[in-house]
């Protein structure tokens, strides 16, 4: 008996969703979900802002499960740990592809990366490909990759930011101090706001206004 494996190509679609702020369009806010989010609800954290000239762009991670047992609410994710390396390469891929649609449309715009938890290790490792021209990175409540080198994101000339809750269960007061230091020395602005694993608005526009 032999058993053999192996791969097949095919063509994967990416679901997204968009949010239009007031006035015509100078940035483009790209936001990547945390783990078991799904787009639809991803992007109404976003809905009351008081950003202006801004173009919301919520893409979906392709990998989507029930959240619990075999039915009810389904979730969304970015990668696990099968097959990781192809699921990071996909990942890359598809989001240049899909932000370029984007960029080729407004090729003038600002452009930033909000990371929000699982996504923030998704968008450390797209920008540090270097296919995005990313004028700044927002780390949310993330914990950055351990196989991207200091060097392949540093180097890059963007702003970074590294934002956590106070309250964020994921990041308690015993390893919160560690995180905020190894995300200074790789150049980023640590900031914390009142708050648990969720988007603040008010700090979020606070940091884009600077």
């Amino acid at each position: 008996m032999t058993l053999q494996k192996g791969t097949f190509e095919t063509k994967r679609a990416l679901r997204f969703q968009t949010l239009s702020t007031e006035g015509p369009i100078e940035h483009l806010l790209f936001v990547l979900h945390g783990y078991g989010h799904l787009v639809e609800y991803f992007i109404k954290k976003f809905d009351e802002t008081n950003l202006k000239n801004t173009l919301i762009i919520a893409p979906e991670g392709m990998h989507r499960f029930y959240l619990n047992g075999t039915s009810g609410r389904v979730g969304a994710s970015w990668m696990t740990k099968e097959w990781r390396e192809q699921d990071i390469l996909e990942n890359t891929q598809t989001l240049n592809a899909f932000a370029n649609q984007f960029i080729e449309q407004y090729p003038s715009a600002k452009i930033t990366v909000l990371g929000f938890s699982q996504g923030g290790a998704t968008a450390a490792r797209w920008i540090s490909e270097q296919q995005i021209a990313c004028d700044h990175f927002i780390s949310w409540g993330s914990v950055f990759p351990p196989d991207i080198s200091a060097e392949a994101l540093t180097k890059l000339n963007m702003k970074r930011s590294f934002v956590v809750g106070q309250q964020d269960p994921y990041f308690p007061e015993t390893v919160l101090q560690d995180v905020i230091k190894q995300h200074q020395e790789l150049g980023f602005e640590c900031i914390t706001f009142d708050g648990k694993h969720d988007i603040s608005l008010n700090t979020l526009e606070a940091i884009l206004a600077l």
